[in-house]
């Protein structure tokens, strides 16, 4: 899984060199994740860590964020383990479900909000691509789903983090 982990990086690399030359550099990513930060975000999530995002996450532990820096795809900042903890923490502290309607697929439990949810990236507004550990019957546990602060539809976007990235690599491919 480490080898399919380390061709994603090398291929969203590639991707990106293609349409700036300093692409690489603009990532800002930051060295990987090691046993005792995915240790942390267990014991603070409650939950187990889908294999892929360890792999992923031990090439590079997210990006660092600062003005200019490249997203990794769509308009997402992969976040490090330590500000998936404080999004996580913000997103339990803040949710209201009262602010809106739900419009949920059935991949997904039936919640605006699910703590077992794990908030892996962001767009910088407010919304979050987050890795599901606790999907319906009909779901897959590591499944990809759009957390949107405003907007209640949540929907499966891939079953997993590499088929996520994989996709949007496809779509960056076709424009």
């Amino acid at each position: 899984m480490l080898n399919d982990a380390e061709l994603l990086w090398k291929r969203i690399i590639e991707k990106g060199i293609g349409i700036n030359e300093n692409f690489a550099e603009a990532l800002n990513l930051q060295p990987g994740a090691k046993d005792e930060e995915f240790q942390l975000l267990e014991n603070t999530l409650g939950v187990i860590l889908p294999e892929q995002m360890k792999a992923f996450y031990k090439i590079h532990n997210g990006q660092e964020w600062n003005l200019g820096v490249e997203s990794f795809v769509r308009n997402l900042t992969l976040s490090p383990i330590s500000q998936i903890i404080d999004n996580w923490q913000f997103l339990q502290d803040e949710f209201d479900p009262e602010d809106m309607e739900a419009d949920i697929e059935s991949g997904i439990k039936p919640f605006l909000w699910n703590a077992k949810w794990i908030p892996i990236a962001e767009n910088g507004g407010g919304d979050y691509l987050c890795l599901d550990t606790d999907p319906s019957e009909a779901g897959v546990t590591g499944q990809v789903l759009y957390y949107w602060h405003d907007w209640g539809k949540r929907s499966v976007e891939a079953n997993n983090l590499f088929e996520f990235i994989g996709v949007c690599m496809n779509e960056d491919l076709l424009e």
